[in-house]
């Protein structure tokens, strides 16, 4: 009963919890959404369709196959670069949060 109270009066955090749940949110589902979205736009919309394409004919004419894999290993590089700080802000939240807990634990320290 205690737990419930804290909880309700905002005494026990559930942040580190909710932190977790969002984290893999971002790092996973959103990647696939945004895959989903960019083929539910190619279907839905015929101009966006045309312009992947007429990107696709621009890119095989001009670079070369070397261009063209250092081009898809920039863009992993990005896309690893992006998880890291994903990563990274969530564990700046996460040890903010653990903060706050022992800032709280110690206040509540009998002298």
């Amino acid at each position: 009963m205690e737990d419930w109270i804290n909880f309700l009066t905002f005494r026990s955090l559930i942040s580190p919890y909710a932190l977790l749940g969002f984290y893999y949110l971002g790092a996973v589902i959103m990647p696939l959404a945004v895959w989903a979205i960019w083929f539910w736009l190619t279907h839905r919309f015929g101009w966006f369709s045309q312009a992947r394409d007429e990107v696709g004919v621009l890119s095989d004419q001009m670079l070369t196959p070397k261009q063209r894999v250092w081009l898809l290993l920039a863009c992993l590089l990005c896309f690893l670069m992006m998880e890291l700080f994903w990563r990274m802000l969530f564990e700046f939240l996460i040890a903010y949060i653990h903060m706050a807990e022992d800032i709280q634990a110690l206040v509540r320290m009998p002298r």
